[in-house]
């Protein structure tokens, strides 16, 4: 009985994040209405409860800790409700499709984690009610406050002395030394500094585009990566560099900047393969995993198992072996998915990714102060590059990066900061709305005045026509015209 429960649900559940998926692109074409666009936002909140559900009915029969799921479950679902409900009263003119999809995606990630370890699950949510409650006011501040365009060098500041801290006394995972604690939390600063970083850039070049300005730039881009590279932390590294170039193109619209950037990228990639022994080991494992399946090739071979185990339709909720995969929480938790949801389910998952950088790229082309526009275009960059380090290393299109999923894949310190990029997001899409309401308010008064002129100006023409006409009445009548 419940293999048959399970083979349903998983068939429905694809049809519900089909669903989801078709509303992310259709709500934003530009035939659609205010009215009905809302409306497809409400159905896209509708498919996300009812795929939550079905995900943890199905988990309540297949796991042990019955009662804690339910509890679990019911938390869930009135975190959800509560952010949709902050959204809707505080930001009125936010983003329904951002707020959707930012729910939907951590919504996937805590079933899928429950799957894989409860406890990981548990301690993921809880992280996730802190950090919205920490980022519920970041899209207020971004809208309001008009100084952030004019802390350039707190920017490059705080990024550096961040990762130096980190490259001096971090913590070594996987060859890289990426975090420290505090208070016996781990917390990986680079995930944070990269917000900082777009916001150095964005600063830079809304002073200036001039080369001297570009050049400073560089270089403090360069010192960042440049840490980064020491510290072994070569996937954030790439991140950043990826990040500028796309800025500083947009900025100078440059072409030969762009094309000197990734040349000097390249080469500095051929240098890291033969410095560093784990870029090595990665490179190899992505060469030929199965010859190397014991050593380097291990996590991706089973991550290729898994994806091709799951087929279109998948397993179903925890009929599959994940917990196969080295890391399976952070680094391959979208091989995790393909197995037990399936390919459809996997490939909805990264079109609705992309449905969020294409809004974030729409954002920032119809922002037109210049700041702004960078700090959106700089974030898009960023969270799209990472969804494609994430992906194609899973699916061995690319070397693994040891890249999160964001808002999917475990890990406090890239939850909390895709969180924030979403809050600046809004923030942005606020300012926008804001921005194009006072011209509007402007233009509609500018109307009036000119309507009110004109209406002065016909008034009194009617008056001197009229006094112009009595005059000549007066001195064109004849005497005889008295008699």
């Amino acid at each position: 009985m419940l293999h048959l429960i399970t083979e349903l649900s998983k068939y429905t559940m694809i049809i519900l994040f089909a669903l989801y998926t078709y509303q992310c692109f259709s709500a934003l074409k530009r035939s659609v209405d205010k009215e009905e666009q809302a409306e497809k936002f409400r159905s896209q909140v509708v498919y996300m409860y009812l795929f939550h559900f079905n995900a943890y009915a199905v988990l309540y029969l297949s796991m042990e800790k019955n009662t804690e799921i339910i509890k679990f479950y019911l938390m869930q679902a009135v975190f959800f409700a509560a952010v949709q409900i902050c959204y809707g009263i505080f930001y009125k003119r936010a983003s329904r499709l951002v707020v959707n999809n930012m729910c939907m995606l951590m919504c996937i990630g805590f079933v899928i984690l429950t799957r894989l370890s409860y406890d990981y699950a548990v301690k993921q949510f809880q992280i996730a009610v802190v950090s919205m409650a920490a980022t519920l006011l970041i899209p207020y501040f971004i809208s309001r406050f008009k100084y952030l365009k004019s802390l350039t060098w707190l920017y490059a500041l705080a990024g550096i002395t961040m990762l130096g801290v980190v490259a001096v006394l971090g913590a070594v995972s996987h060859g890289a030394k990426l975090s420290f604690s505090i208070a016996g939390i781990a917390v990986q600063p680079s995930e944070f500094i990269k917000i900082i970083f777009v916001f150095f850039v964005a600063s830079m070049f809304y002073e200036s585009t001039e080369f001297i300005q570009v050049v400073k730039a560089t270089v403090i881009a360069g010192l960042h990566v440049i840490i980064l590279v020491l510290s072994k932390d070569l996937g954030a590294g790439l991140i950043f560099f990826i990040a500028y170039m796309v800025m500083l193109y947009v900025a100078t619209r440059k072409l030969y900047y762009f094309a000197g950037g990734l040349l000097c990228g390249a080469v500095a990639s051929v240098a890291a393969y033969y410095l560093f022994n784990h870029v090595r080991v990665r490179v190899v494992a992505w060469q030929d995993p199965l010859a190397v399946f014991e050593r380097e090739g291990n996590q991706v071979s089973n991550s290729l198992f898994a994806i091709g185990t799951g087929g279109w339709f998948g397993m179903g909720l925890n009929q599959g072996m994940p917990n196969k995969i080295p890391e399976v929480k952070q680094d391959f938790i979208f091989s995790a998915i393909a197995e037990e949801l399936g390919g459809i389910f996997a490939i909805c998952l990264i079109l609705v990714c992309v449905s969020c950088f294409l809004m974030f790229l729409n954002i920032a082309m119809q922002i037109k102060d210049t700041f702004y526009k960078l700090v959106a275009l700089g974030l898009g960059t960023i969270y799209g590059f990472q969804i494609l380090l994430s992906v194609g290393g899973d699916i061995k299109f690319i070397p693994s990066t040891g890249v999160t999923l964001p808002l999917v894949s475990y890990g406090g310190s890239s939850l909390l900061s895709t969180l924030i990029i979403f809050a600046v997001i809004q923030g942005l899409y606020l300012f926008r709305e804001r921005t194009e309401g006072e011209q509007g308010f402007d233009r509609r008064n500018k109307n009036r005045n000119a309507g009110k002129k004109e209406s002065v100006k016909k008034k009194s023409a009617r008056r001197k026509g009229g006094m112009k006409s009595h005059e000549e009445n007066i001195h064109g009548t004849k005497v005889e015209d008295f008699d």
